[in-house]
């Protein structure tokens, strides 16, 4: 289902994904991820966690690998994929080109909701120059019994702000996100810049739902604006 806005919608809110969003970091987790199960005893390679996972919390990362094994991984997981994360972070993440020019140009409020822990987060956005521009409106999968592809974390992240669900643009880049922000009856759309992205991620994001894809951070205020101009009434 495509999420269309209602008619003459003015959109209060700008919900941004953090991963392949705001930081150009999909390639970067998805190897770390794939390279930590693998130690712990999954072996499993970057491009089938990027299949499987992207987009998605590694919560329920964990629950779905641990249901396939019958068993459980060691209680430090969770720690030794934030530690191993981070140090790649900081080394080599870089922001999405362009993305802070259209947090200038959008003259409205906005907040991150990410399927990443507070910390991921907040360390991502810190290393992309961006955490000032966001902070405190971080919100995390960690904080909803249910992340994405479950509507819940932009659901909260709309109430925190107190802003109504219909006047809230989500920008997502994975399934899982597009569908969650669907199901929670938010306008969505697709972005493909980031560095892991292949040419049919914009197909992929369509058919989940997005309504319109987009790959140059410097379009989004334009897109905005004509989707508001496409549902306003016409004057009497």
């Amino acid at each position: 289902m495509d999420s269309k806005p209602a008619a003459d919608v003015t959109f209060e809110l700008v919900i941004f994904d953090c991963d392949g969003v705001l930081v150009d970091s999909e390639l970067i987790s998805c190897r770390v991820h794939a390279e930590t199960l693998t130690r712990f005893g999954y072996p499993i390679t970057t491009e089938q966690v990027a299949a499987r996972f992207l987009g998605r919390s590694g919560r329920e990362a964990r629950r779905e690998i641990e249901a396939e094994l019958g068993r459980r991984f060691a209680d430090d997981l969770e720690t030794q994929l934030l530690e191993d994360l981070l140090r790649s972070f900081a080394g080599t993440l870089q922001p999405i080109p362009f993305v802070a020019d259209a947090l200038d140009s959008l003259n409205r409020p906005f907040c991150v909701a990410s399927s990443g822990t507070l910390d991921r987060i907040r360390v991502a956005l810190t290393h992309a120059g961006l955490l000032d521009r966001f902070a405190p409106n971080l919100f995390s999968a960690e904080q909803v019994a249910h992340g994405k592809p479950a509507p819940d974390l932009f659901l909260y992240a709309a109430a925190r702000m107190g802003t109504a669900p219909e006047r809230c643009i989500v920008i997502e880049d994975s399934v899982p996100g597009v569908t969650g922000a669907v199901a929670a009856g938010m306008t969505v759309l697709g972005f493909h810049g980031g560095s892991h992205c292949d040419p049919q991620v914009a197909t992929r994001l369509r058919s989940a739902g997005a309504l319109r894809c987009f790959a140059d951070m410097r379009q989004l205020t334009e897109i905005i604006g004509e989707i508001h101009e496409s549902t306003a009434s016409p004057e009497s």
